[in-house]
């Protein structure tokens, strides 16, 4: 273990605070973690870069990333970032929008918004929204999927890569876990205010009927043996 990775998981062990607002609560968790954020969870958000290859955008488009913190996810867009019309990348805690913008300096096209997912509204309806490991982190999971439903274009895109459990019962299309699945990893995310719903896969099932899931499980730093579950959601709003 290096001396960065010692001093994330040492923020991780402390735990998020309970106390303050949304915003002052990500910001006191995540402002000492920042300058080496991204180098830690390289290792632990799998499925990023298999997000963006499904959302697939054509040249111009108009894309909305929220919670997109500090705008890492851009860079797996490769080439075709320079060829969309407008990126915004919206999230509340300003020290990693910081890093959003010191990466996204040399794109025009891009800008970096401190705004919150639930309420931030473009300038107009957009082609694609995606979360990556951010409806998971929001209290009012809910009114940010229906705000970037409501975003959206007819026939536009919505993404999403998350963990999750499912629930006791999975519906007949998902995968069920087991008990130790659904009791243990809710607990360990919990602590740093990373909450894991079975209601948040149904929830975009059903908000977008045209879709495509993929349910997988990842190993997770320093905890050998274990794998978390994790999915891919991309989602067609009904024209």
């Amino acid at each position: 273990m290096n001396w960065n990775d010692a001093r994330i998981i040492l923020h991780l062990l402390r735990g998020q605070s309970r106390t303050g607002s949304h915003a002052q609560r990500l910001e006191t968790f995540y402002a000492p973690q920042a300058e080496h954020y991204d180098a830690f969870r390289e290792r632990l958000l799998h499925g990023r870069k298999e997000l963006i290859a499904q959302l697939n955008p054509l040249p111009g488009a108009h894309i909305v990333e929220l919670g997109g913190g500090t705008g890492r996810n851009l860079l797996y867009f490769g080439e075709t970032l320079s060829t969309l019309g407008c990126v915004e990348v919206v999230d509340l805690c300003a020290s990693l929008l910081k890093e959003a913008r010191e990466r996204t300096k040399n794109y025009p096209n891009v800008r970096v918004i401190e705004a919150e997912a639930v309420t931030y509204k473009p300038e107009q309806l957009v082609d694609c929204v995606y979360f990556s490991y951010a409806i998971t982190m929001i209290p009012d999971w809910h009114g940010a999927i229906n705000n970037a439903y409501a975003m959206l274009k007819p026939g536009g895109s919505l993404g999403v890569v998350d963990f999750y459990v499912s629930s006791k019962c999975a519906e007949s299309n998902s995968v069920q876990h087991g008990w130790f699945t659904r009791w243990f990893w809710p607990r360990w995310f919990g602590h740093d205010g990373v909450r894991l719903n079975p209601e948040h896969l149904s929830t975009l099932r059903k908000l977008f009927p045209d879709h495509k899931c993929f349910e997988k499980r990842a190993p997770v730093p320093y905890l050998p043996g274990l794998r978390v579950p994790y999915y891919i959601f991309i989602g067609k709003k009904v024209t």
